[in-house]
């Protein structure tokens, strides 16, 4: 039956992915929120949040795609002035969080879950690292020109995109074109039809720790206490978060752990807004690729 599946998949790794990717896209695309974000009803905490997340996971991505830059299995995608986000995001954090912003951004289970992840598939498996790569930048570069407008309205934030960094590509003159070139290169990687099948799991994977991501606020929101107005350190939302952290014993965990207690509480509606910006993130920018 997997012999079978695997020949009925498109001959080109592109198409493979994107027809097989095909129902975590519908499901991103048809998330409740999205109406919320359509709206452009987004926080500043939220958006800080989702900001810090994504800084944590680029950091991530981008040294496994340096560790394995030369390798055969990933050279032909190896794009750092046009598409690596590390150095924008980090702008992004000084703007959000200020000039010590390393010792104040959050670091949340799902995300070092995420994190661990990409450091796994580039130690030991980096023909992997192609699924991560085309889940993130693809999509970036497809819905990030309107992610990037709603949260400058919404968010009353500068004309000149401060704040805003990781959605701007400027590598990048068409980004109709660069995804063409990039699919055409994903398409000469060599790979048997177990690796393609093995990269064709590992994008869906990727979308589902998105997604789990998304979910760990979710589960967060019935710990807060919409009628406390306060600014006071929310012990449950620490607990909870805390708790899903996989080898405790991390240092970066740890330190994770220890920034997520920042957050302070918040009204129940401006986090439900909040998770449905996150969501309608993946969903604009997933359904494009």
């Amino acid at each position: 039956m997997e012999h079978q599946h695997q020949d009925s998949l498109p001959q080109d790794l592109s198409e493979a992915l994107k027809e097989a990717t095909k129902e975590v896209h519908i499901q991103a695309e048809n998330a409740e929120f999205m109406r919320n974000f359509q709206k452009g009803q987004v926080t500043r905490e939220g958006f800080k949040l989702v900001m810090a997340s994504l800084y944590h996971i680029y950091t991530a991505l981008e040294e496994e795609i340096e560790r394995n830059k030369a390798s055969p299995v990933f050279a032909p995608l190896y794009f750092p002035e046009e598409l690596h986000r590390k150095a924008a995001l980090e702008q992004d954090m000084a703007f959000w969080y200020g000039p010590q912003w390393k010792q104040a951004i959050p670091y949340t289970s799902a995300t070092y879950h995420y994190v661990k992840r990409l450091h796994e598939v580039g130690s030991t498996e980096p023909e992997l690292l192609v699924a991560h790569a085309y889940t993130r930048y693809l999509g970036d570069l497809s819905g990030g020109q309107v992610l990037k407008k709603i949260a400058q309205k919404a968010l009353d934030l500068p004309s000149s995109g401060e704040g805003l960094a990781f959605f701007t590509f400027p590598n990048i003159e068409s980004a109709t074109k660069f995804k063409q070139l990039y699919r055409a290169r994903m398409n000469t990687l060599e790979m048997t039809p177990k690796t393609k099948q093995n990269v064709i799991e590992e994008a869906k994977a990727a979308f589902l720790l998105n997604i789990q991501l998304f979910e760990e606020l979710q589960g967060l929101l019935p710990t807060l206490d919409p009628k406390d107005q306060s600014h006071s350190q929310a012990p449950g939302l620490h607990r909870r978060a805390s708790s899903r952290v996989q080898d405790s014993t991390s240092a970066e965990a740890s330190r994770g752990n220890a920034q997520l207690s920042r957050f302070s509480q918040t009204p129940l509606l401006r986090w439900v807004l909040t998770f449905s910006f996150l969501v309608a993130t993946v969903a604009v920018g997933f359904y494009a690729i």
